[in-house]
């Protein structure tokens, strides 16, 4: 089908809904008025199950389709995610709808993708041409949070049957009513890394009598720079920038340590284990080289966002549909960001795609705001989704 008709006609309500959640936007795990809404929407649309407190905070909606009688199973179990979690960001879009709260704002379209997963589940209970049960899956905790792990340590797959987990994420910059997705990586594992050198500080003006932390936190982060320049095969993907280096405290002193930190993106097992291993070894080797010790803390923590070729594939097939071939990028480059949806795809075969939001500001801006007209496209999608995935009998 194309953009539902029906969608279409109450893109207003949409709208609404969208705007509703932009101006009440909560951080993390705080969602609690979101997750209010969120499940009072699903209960006037008559999904058979609302639960709530998944995850400390998630909601799951469940909708059973032709054959599933209320508390009974139906053939097959997918899932629908979105995010509901805002940013620490200060709105600066003007718009009469803005952030009621400030210091918080949907900066990343978390807003639109509420709004969008509610109307395929008002039109998908309406209509039940379906022949499973879906999971509408509101998580929180995205940005940071690793909301999606919690869910997932809460018992989400195995208490609701989930079989197979589809996920969807704005992209500026892509045109409203397109779509992008890649068979196989399309985010980044995303790890973080934090190096204390411990020197022996004293008066800068007889720095021959101290270990300077400054001096070997320089040259740290020159050669940090070399694992991707002179360490890394340049067809591979890896990202390590420093983006923090804490040190001193006053001109005329030298201090006794200093803090490098930063990020590694990857989109290889391989790869991400050879970048921590080469951190450790050369924060090490520069510590020694200037009679400092040195430790360093890595963590790994969102995986790679892997899509299941086969559901990539059948997830192109199903925006195809709804906005035309030569309107779906089959094969976009995987970005270097991260998505905790990739815990989902670790434990269940599916696919997270991209749905363009046009010539927007950019995600985490404070100028970005989702683009209402996408609305009824990413809904439909869902709907021709769960659709196509749980087929009624011919």
């Amino acid at each position: 089908m194309p953009v539902s008709q029906s969608l279409q006609d109450t893109a207003s309500d949409l709208a609404a809904w969208r705007q509703t959640l932009h101006a009440m936007p909560e951080l993390l795990y705080e969602v609690h008025d979101t997750a209010g809404f969120i499940a009072a929407q699903l209960r006037a649309f008559g999904c058979d199950e609302v639960a709530t407190g998944i995850g400390r905070t998630g909601v799951v909606g469940i909708a059973k389709g032709v054959g599933g009688a209320k508390g009974q199973a139906a053939g097959r179990t997918i899932a629908l995610r979105a995010d509901m979690d805002a940013l620490p960001i200060v709105e600066e879009t003007g718009v009469a709808y803005a952030s009621q709260r400030p210091g918080a704002m949907h900066a990343c379209g978390h807003d639109g993708h509420m709004a969008m997963l509610l109307g395929a589940a008002r039109e998908l209970c309406a209509t039940r041409r379906f022949a499973g049960t879906v999971a509408f899956v509101f998580q929180p905790a995205e940005e940071g949070g690793a909301g999606a792990k919690a869910m997932i340590d809460d018992g989400l797959l195995e208490r609701f049957g989930i079989e197979e987990v589809y996920g969807m994420h704005n992209l500026p910059g892509l045109p409203v009513g397109t779509f992008a997705i890649n068979p196989g990586p399309i985010m980044a594992a995303t790890d973080e890394f934090s190096i204390q050198l411990d020197g022996r500080g004293g008066h800068a003006a007889i720095p021959h009598q101290t270990r300077d932390p400054i001096l070997a936190g320089a040259a740290l982060v020159q050669a940090l720079q070399q694992i991707v320049s002179r360490n890394v095969d340049p067809l591979d993907s890896l990202v390590v920038s420093v983006t923090q280096f804490h040190s001193g405290f006053a001109r005329n002193v030298i201090p006794e340590g200093a803090t490098v930190s930063g990020t590694v993106r990857s989109l290889r097992l391989e790869t991400q284990s050879f970048a921590e291993t080469r951190i450790r070894e050369i924060a090490a080797g520069i510590a020694s080289a200037h009679g400092l010790a040195a430790e360093t803390i890595y963590n790994r923590n969102y995986p790679v966002t892997l899509n299941d070729a086969a559901k990539a594939a059948f997830c192109g097939d199903v925006a195809a549909e709804i906005v035309g071939e030569a309107n779906v990028r089959r094969a976009i480059p995987p970005l270097m960001g991260g998505e905790d949806f990739a815990f989902m795809l670790e434990q269940r075969p599916g696919a997270f795609l991209f749905i363009g939001n046009g010539p927007s500001a950019g995600l985490h801006h404070p100028r970005y705001d989702f683009c209402d007209e996408a609305l009824s496209v990413g809904a439909s999608y869902w709907v021709e989704l769960t659709e196509r995935a749980l087929p009624l009998a011919a």
